[in-house]
């Protein structure tokens, strides 16, 4: 006897797959999980039913306990697992351990957790989500796309997942505001966007970080940037210069910004300030600022450049900002002028010429009518370092510059390379680039501030073949 025919005895008919609806509010409502449970549509229907029964039992078990904020995320899952264990033995169907295993995970992951998504949350493999409305979700590995087997039973499915995860940190998303960037527990950037601006139904992005923060030794391994290159932003950082790290969207910007933070001596002060915290800082000394949008009347917004502001009065001996986008730009500009060396903080460009011209142009949006000299002078003076990321066509993503700004000439900000991608090798036979970043043979002028310092920067570092020898 088949499973669908071993569900329709002992229950009769399917029950309707409606999403229920319960008491605790449309953020843990019960919501039939994706119908890639069995491979049949009739069995497919029959387990809907089953779980559609079971998560009604289960919120009439559990109670309060599901909004209890006392009660931890682990705790919650536990208790959930043994009622769920109690209510499906309550149904009297015939399930191997197998299939009552995966039944019991897909309303668990239903009702505490995210659905459909919640496989590939907990895939490491997995490092971008991207959902199209109910029927698509995309997955990326590797730096390729493909269209996963998976989906949500409705729009509304989906969007009660969404308020899920926004309001576990305070934010919302609804028709007077339909968009929304938010973080789960781990970092992971989310961004949702819900009609009526999106037309197809609610989209769904998450850009995932990995369990356990990438080391420097890890992005060497990757191909991500070369040993010399560590050595010499090793040097950087303690050095305390200002350091800017730039690329397209995807490319690994935030990774890196990560990876520089070891660098970061530990008795240092240090203050990151973001839209949404996504930095993973493993030093002790550590304030994480987070902006916050304005409520449902319009008020109460803390804008990054507040955050910039008033971080400055914190006695900071290192300022990291996540992302500049904005009028920030001319506040983190003068903080780096005024004796707030050894700063970080990323912004999006093509190349490092053109993050020059995009600090401009964030300048100007402070609304300070300031003429474009006095900007670039300021640009100049405040930033020693660009450290460029590209994700190229192989899916890799790769440290393509490292730029020193060397100061100006006339009215142009100069940029010297100290080290590039070798383009000129070529691919190997599955596409994958064969080049890898190489000194231009160069030296920074901020080398000879090294030996002031007492940092030991080997030669090695410009040559052929550098090894990179790890914090010192």
């Amino acid at each position: 006897m088949s499973l669908s025919d071993r569900l329709s005895t002992a229950r009769g008919p399917a029950a309707t797959t409606e999403p229920a609806v319960s008491a605790v509010g449309p953020s843990t409502q019960f919501a039939p999980a994706s119908p890639e449970f069995a491979s049949s549509s009739g069995t497919g229907t029959a387990l809907a039913g089953l779980k559609q029964r079971a998560g009604d039992s289960l919120f009439e078990r559990m109670g309060s306990r599901v909004t209890d904020p006392n009660l931890s995320e682990e705790d919650l899952r536990k208790s959930a697992r043994e009622e769920l264990s109690q209510v499906v033995d309550a149904e009297q169907v015939p399930l191997s351990p197998e299939e009552r295993c995966r039944l019991i995970q897909e309303i668990g992951d239903d009702v505490l957790g995210y659905g459909p998504l919640q496989q590939f949350l907990d895939d490491d493999s997995v490092t971008e989500i991207m959902v199209n409305g109910a029927e698509q979700i995309y997955i990326e590995r590797a730096g390729q796309l493909s269209l996963s087997n998976s989906r949500f039973a409705t729009d509304d499915h989906l969007r009660r997942v969404i308020e899920r995860i926004v309001s576990r940190i305070g934010r919302r998303i609804d028709e007077s505001s339909p968009m929304v960037d938010a973080r789960l527990e781990d970092g992971s950037r989310v961004n949702a966007i819900i009609p009526p601006l999106a037309i197809n139904g609610p989209s769904l992005t998450i850009r995932k970080f990995g369990r356990i923060p990438l080391t420097v030794q890890n992005l060497i391994d990757y191909g991500t940037l070369s040993a010399g290159m560590a050595e010499l932003l090793n040097a950087c950082v303690k050095a305390r210069l200002n350091i800017l790290v730039t690329g397209g969207t995807g490319t690994g910007k935030t990774t890196l910004l990560n990876v520089l933070s070891t660098f970061l001596p530990t008795n240092d002060r240090i203050v990151t300030i973001e839209d949404a915290v996504e930095l993973q800082l493993q030093q002790r000394h550590v304030v994480r600022l987070e902006s916050r949008p304005a409520n449902i009347e319009g008020k109460g917004e803390v804008s990054v450049r507040d955050l910039l502001r008033n971080s400055l009065r914190m006695r900071p001996d290192r300022i990291v900002v996540g992302e500049v986008r904005g009028g920030e730009a001319l506040d983190m500009l003068q903080a780096m002028n005024t004796g707030h060396d050894g700063s970080l903080s990323t912004v999006h460009a093509n190349s490092p010429r053109d993050a020059v011209a995009r600090l401009e142009t964030l300048v100007l949006m402070a609304g300070m009518d300031l003429p474009l000299r006095a900007i670039r002078e300021q640009i100049a003076s405040a930033v020693n370092l660009i450290v460029h990321l590209s994700r190229l066509r192989d899916g890799t993503r790769r440290v393509t510059h490292i730029t020193e700004v060397q100061g100006m000439e006339g009215d142009i900000v100069t940029l010297q390379d100290a080290f590039l991608f070798d383009y000129a090798a070529g691919v190997d036979a599955s596409g994958r680039f064969l080049g890898k970043p190489v000194p231009t043979g160069i030296r920074p002028r901020f080398v000879d501030h090294f030996k002031e310092l007492g940092i030991v920067l080997p030669d090695s570092v410009f040559g052929d073949q550098p090894v990179y020898k790890g914090r010192r």
